[in-house]
């Protein structure tokens, strides 16, 4: 048994009396023993122990089980020995106690305390300062006296193994970067015509698309020292270690030319300067960037010195940052289509062992989205959930697995939901399912399940087009087939539930960006209130009247309630393979596209004639 406390119990210390009730108790011969000491002036008297229990009204009606019993304290005027000597001859033999005087010697350990503490501190300031100067101490290399050096990563051209042979897909970037690569490789090339070499480019991408791995390609291939620093490391608790540290990473660079330095996460130094000094203006990071824009400026374009940035929000960035003379290019790393997905997979498979006639478009075709990164951790997912099936060799259910596991979650077989639950998900999601494969501008679906993963209690996955743009057809498509969920449930119990919570925020996001930024509503019309720019920052005001704000409201509201009634229409004009669906997977649990051709019949739309199999 697990218990909290000291594991003493209550009656286990002395109890405290007055000096009084002590002689009596010595007049009864009730004490054993008084110890005293000279330097606390205060005692301990150990009772008899055939008369604890005479006394145990002391002890709140227990009987103590551990000496001393009792305890007192006198003035410092007070002479215990003439005192309790005198006591000790007037009783008699057989009632007198033992006195024991004693000198508590921690006085002398508060003296010491007074010199060690001194000195202690002193000690450890020494060696707090011998640290820093060796580098032991955060602030970069040498300490704190070098707190202002730059924290980034020398890599020397023979330590930079990457090369645009490790970078699988990113056509068009590479493209973009290679003439990077000629510039330092052959400068005469351009100078020579009177041309100047770009002083830096910026990756504009989504996370995990490659952007550092490019960059890392572009030094491995130029055969030239690669500086690699985050935004973030920039910025220190200190004022103006920023700005020492991008003079710092300049000058280096200008000692290492050629050479190419990397800035990721830029956004975290480059943001734009906010014109609100309440709420955006943060002095160390302008100063920051202030003395990277001088930085940029302050040495020539033939320096051999080329800056590349990664970044995920450009819309963020300082205008003055953007403009021609520093980043004089715009790199987008765009997320992988098809094809470079494909080669990504080629990479990343190399060295798993795969069965034999893997089929690696299949499963490019399955990943729509997905960057690098989570192309990298679904082959790492293949690989162990294999292993924990003791296969052989990976198989496509590996793969697929994976993916369901990293979009949805972790499959959740054991979660206990009662009858009326499981058909009430069922019916939403053949709601969703429904929809979605009979109207023509919606994507395919792949399969649907009812089995709960992460903190989705049923999915219906979809196969959506790489589109570029997108129609109002198309967006209000989506619409319907996210409130499919809601509008099967009105139809199945006659009442809403909030199982649709997901489903209606994203069509409410959606719906709003219709109306009020891709300028999709009559009423509105042609105007969008997106900021694409970023300058607005925490700026409370909105960007158009009350009354604008009403009309959008009131065209939202209008829209959605359009949408509900297609979608309930449509529903009810195909019952009956709305309720077979639902049965069927509430029977099953999962359904494959296949079932849903089945039952349905072909997909609506130019996708009717495709098959996708598992």
């Amino acid at each position: 048994m697990f218990f909290y406390g000291d594991g003493k119990s209550s009656n286990s210390r002395p109890v405290k009396v007055e000096l009084d009730e002590i002689y009596a108790l010595a007049d009864s011969g009730d004490i054993k023993q008084i110890e005293f000491s000279r330097d606390k002036y205060e005692g301990t008297v150990t009772l008899k122990q055939e008369c604890l229990t005479k006394h145990k009204d002391l002890f709140d009606g227990k009987v103590p089980n551990k000496s001393p019993h009792l305890t007192f304290i006198v003035s410092a005027a007070f002479n215990p020995e003439e005192s309790f000597g005198a006591l000790n001859e007037r009783l008699p033999e057989d009632r007198r106690f033992k006195l024991v005087m004693t000198k508590d010697d921690r006085a002398w350990g508060q003296v010491l305390e007074w010199i060690l503490m001194p000195l202690m501190l002193i000690l450890m300031w020494v060696m707090m300062f011998r640290m820093m100067n060796r580098g032991g101490a955060p602030g970069g290399s040498g300490g704190i006296f070098n707190v202002g050096k730059s924290t980034g990563k020398m890599a020397d051209k023979n330590q930079v193994k990457v090369n645009f042979k490790d970078v699988a897909g990113l056509y068009g970037a590479k493209e973009e970067v290679m003439e990077i690569v000629d510039f330092l490789k052959n400068p005469k090339k351009y100078t020579s015509l009177g041309g100047k070499i770009p002083k830096g480019a910026l990756l504009v991408g989504p996370p995990g698309t490659g952007k550092t791995l490019l960059a890392k390609a572009v030094a491995g291939e130029a055969n030239v020292p690669f500086f690699s620093i985050s935004g973030s490391d920039f910025v220190e608790m200190f004022v103006g270690v920023g700005a020492s540290r991008v003079r710092d990473l300049f000058r280096q660079a200008k000692e290492k030319a050629p050479c190419i330095v990397f800035i990721d996460e830029i956004d975290a130094v480059g943001r734009a300067r906010g014109k609100n000094a309440g709420f955006s203006s943060n002095d160390e990071r302008e100063n920051t960037l202030n003395q990277l824009l001088t930085e940029m400026d302050g040495f020539g374009s033939n320096s051999g010195v080329i800056i590349l940035a990664a970044t995920n929000r450009a819309d963020i960035l300082d205008k003055a940052l953007m403009r021609a003379g520093r980043f004089d290019r715009q790199i987008h790393v765009e997320l992988p289509d098809l094809n470079e997905r494909k080669e990504i997979f080629q990479v990343h498979t190399r060295k798993l062992k795969l069965e034999k006639g893997f089929d690696l478009e299949l499963i490019a075709k399955h990943t729509p989205g997905f960057s690098g990164a989570d192309i990298a951790n679904v082959c790492n997912e293949a690989a162990l959930t294999a292993a924990r099936k003791n296969k052989s060799s990976i198989d496509m259910s590996d793969f697929l697995d994976a993916v369901d596991r990293i979009v949805g979650g972790i499959e959740r077989k054991k979660t206990i939901m009662t009858k009326s639950e499981k058909e009430l998900i069922a019916y939403h999601e053949a709601g969703h399912t429904l929809v979605g494969w009979l109207l023509p501008d919606a994507s395919p679906v792949l399969k649907v399940t009812v089995i709960p993963r992460g903190q989705a209690l049923g999915l219906t996955w979809n196969l959506p087009d790489e589109r570029v743009i997108q129609s109002r057809d198309q967006l209000m498509a989506e619409l319907c087939v996210l409130m499919g969920g809601r509008v099967a449930e009105e139809i199945h119990s006659g009442v809403p539930c909030s199982g649709a919570l997901n489903d209606l925020e994203r069509l409410t996001r959606l719906a709003y960006a219709m109306v009020s930024y891709y300028g999709m509503n009559e009423r509105i019309g042609n105007i969008s209130f997106y900021d694409s720019t970023g300058e607005r920052g925490f700026d409370l005001t909105k960007p158009y009247s009350e009354n604008t704000a009403t009309a959008i409201d009131e065209e939202v509201k209008k829209l959605v309630d359009e949408v509900h009634e297609r979608t309930l229409k449509l529903i009810k004009e195909h019952a009956d393979g709305f309720e077979q669906l639902a049965r069927e997977l509430i029977d099953k649990e999962v359904v494959l596209a296949e079932d849903i051709e089945r039952i349905l019949g072909p997909k609506a739309g130019k996708h009717g004639e495709e098959r996708f199999e598992e």
